[in-house]
């Protein structure tokens, strides 16, 4: 089936660009809300079209098919943060509702954009400057001092696009690139490598009537560049810093009129002056998110069934945790192609565990799934949700 049926009653049907994880995991809280979902999925085996009966085939840069799939919908939200400015555009000239709307998905593509406006509003972020050429690059890091961080403002993600560089040599084939089209042609975004404590997210939800909720403040744990771990919530955070970075989290999303789920991500630090605990923002996610995967079995609303509420204008769920503690642990692809066997032992271990497989073909380092376990023991629940990721990774054996 490629156009969605739609539910007898009324009910809406929730279009999602793209055809990743993030559009699959929709489609439990979808049934369970009585709605339709329907994707543009990149392939006919994609993850979300596995497991989702409406997943026309198109590419989010094809304007024609992007337009043929959104007339089908009644709103429309993104798996991803990739579609082109012009594509979006064409979207709202045809007087599709997006959410988040193009105006606050700008924030989240262009990472120069994104710093620019948290400076505005205000927000704490790290030393930053765009750069344009290795003179400018060379002033930057005299100033701040070495290594600095260099990211690429557009298409960077898990790491890709960020350099921990110690001049402007280690950059000298991005500045080439500065002034043509791409990722690059506004310059390179510079930073000030930040001596952190932790990393933290903010989990936000926010609805086109300002109705808003956040999930607790959670700690990210990551391993070159890619989260492996989230507890929820954050362990032993200061409550004073929990509080100041949750309304952070609600400014930025009031501030940029984002809709739907929004993760901020943000390293905790210590206050020069004063030693105490704060934060700067790191990067912006505006879709369900790594860090909130934990609330689809942690919290009374998670965070898909709250991405669907708030793109639809639906009252907001609740975020409260239904534990003290819950883990996710990511599971990266291993060597080991057939999943099912580690699967259902896993699974025969551990009763408690929760298992969300990604219905993606394994390959060594890419997110094929994740693990939750919840409950009082946050060190036990920590070595029970590693031991399952990395069983199905084939790290270890017994």
């Amino acid at each position: 089936m490629t156009s969605p049926q739609r539910a007898p009653g009324g009910f809406p049907v929730v279009g999602i660009i793209g055809g990743g994880q993030l559009a699959r995991m929709c489609a439990g809280p979808a049934a369970e809300l009585s709605l339709t979902l329907s994707v543009l999925a990149e392939a006919p085996d994609a993850a979300a079209a596995q497991v989702i009966p409406s997943a026309p085939v198109g590419d989010h840069t094809d304007i024609d098919a992007v337009l043929a799939f959104a007339a089908e919908c009644d709103v429309v939200t993104f798996d991803h943060e990739h579609v082109p400015p012009h594509v979006l555009d064409a979207l709202v000239a045809k007087g599709v509702p997006l959410h988040p709307s193009p105006d606050a998905l700008h924030f989240a593509q262009d990472k120069l954009a994104m710093r620019e406006r948290l400076t505005t509003i205000g927000v704490a972020c790290p030393s930053w400057e765009r750069a344009v050429d290795a003179a400018e690059v060379a002033a930057f890091g005299d100033r701040i001092g070495w290594p600095v961080v260099a990211k690429t403002p557009r298409g960077g993600y898990d790491g890709k696009g960020v350099r921990v560089i110690d001049s402007a040599d280690d950059v000298a084939d991005w500045l080439e690139q500065v002034g043509r089209p791409g990722a690059l042609a506004d310059g390179v975004l510079l930073e000030e490598k930040v001596d952190f404590v932790r990393e933290l997210a903010v989990l936000i939800a926010r609805s086109p009537s300002n109705q808003a909720a956040a999930w607790p403040v959670v700690e990210t744990v990551q391993t070159d560049g890619i989260c492996t771990e989230v507890l929820a919530p954050a362990p032993d955070l200061d409550p004073d810093l929990a509080a100041v970075a949750t309304a952070a989290g609600l400014r930025i999303a009031e501030e940029l009129g984002v809709t739907g789920v929004f993760a901020v991500e943000m390293f905790e630090v210590r206050d020069p002056a004063t030693g105490a605990a704060a934060y700067v923002v790191n990067e912006l996610a505006m879709r369900p998110h790594n860090s909130g995967h934990w609330s689809m079995d942690g919290a009374v609303t998670g965070q898909f069934e709250q991405h669907l509420r708030a793109v639809l204008d639906l009252p907001l769920g609740a975020p409260t945790p239904r534990e003290p503690h819950t883990v996710m642990a990511n599971v990266l692809g291993g060597d080991y192609p057939e999943l099912y066997p580690a699967y259902r032992h896993i699974m025969a271990r551990d009763p408690g565990l929760k298992v969300h497989l990604y219905g993606k073909a394994v390959r060594p380092g890419r997110k094929i799934g994740h693990v939750t376990v919840s409950g009082g023991d946050l060190a036990e629940l920590r070595e029970r949700a590693g031991h399952a990721a990395d069983y199905l990774a084939g790290v270890i054996t017994e």
